[in-house]
């Protein structure tokens, strides 16, 4: 049990530090940037206090808006996604998920694929809808959604087969 508080609390460390010190200063084409800390809310156990879960996203969000001075939006996207995240875990992985049987480590490809891609546009969505928060500029939130959706998918699904712990 410590050895899984202390990897939460390094991996929420880590991923802050990284998209505050790094990503937030990759602007690829003006609209393309990645938001890797949701990582964080993806990847967090599922088993563990859904208060302290909701809790930790919306703080992770807002140490993400303090650096950015974004007035609450990071925090307002990982506080939804966060809160949707049992709904989507549900369509994502059935079963598996419904007898808390899944190790997100040992489920297959498309399963994994599909509960980040949802994860990382429903984010998205919140996050630029907010930020622009002009239905006239309703194209450039779903342009951006889409470019930094992909972006931030591929580098996501890198991360956790880079650093998922073999289980043999």
């Amino acid at each position: 049990m410590n050895n899984v508080v202390s990897l939460n609390i390094f991996r929420f460390i880590i991923l802050a530090l990284t998209q505050v010190l790094i990503c937030n200063h990759i602007n690829f084409l003006g609209y393309i940037n990645p938001y890797i800390y949701i990582l964080f809310i993806i990847l967090y156990p599922l088993k563990n206090n859904r208060m302290l879960f909701i809790f930790l996203s919306f703080l992770l969000g807002l140490t993400v808006d303090l650096f950015l001075d974004s007035g609450g939006i990071n925090a307002a996207a990982a506080l939804s996604i966060a809160y949707a995240r049992p709904v989507i875990l549900k369509f994502s992985f059935g079963m598996q998920y419904e007898h808390q049987t899944m190790k997100l480590n040992a489920v297959e490809f498309g399963s994994k694929f599909t509960y980040i891609a949802i994860m990382t546009i429903l984010h998205h969505i919140i996050l630029f809808s907010l930020e622009i928060f002009s239905a006239s500029r309703i194209l450039l939130v779903l342009q951006k959604t889409l470019f930094s959706s992909i972006f931030t998918i591929i580098l996501c699904l890198l991360l956790s087969v880079i650093f998922s712990r073999e289980n043999k």
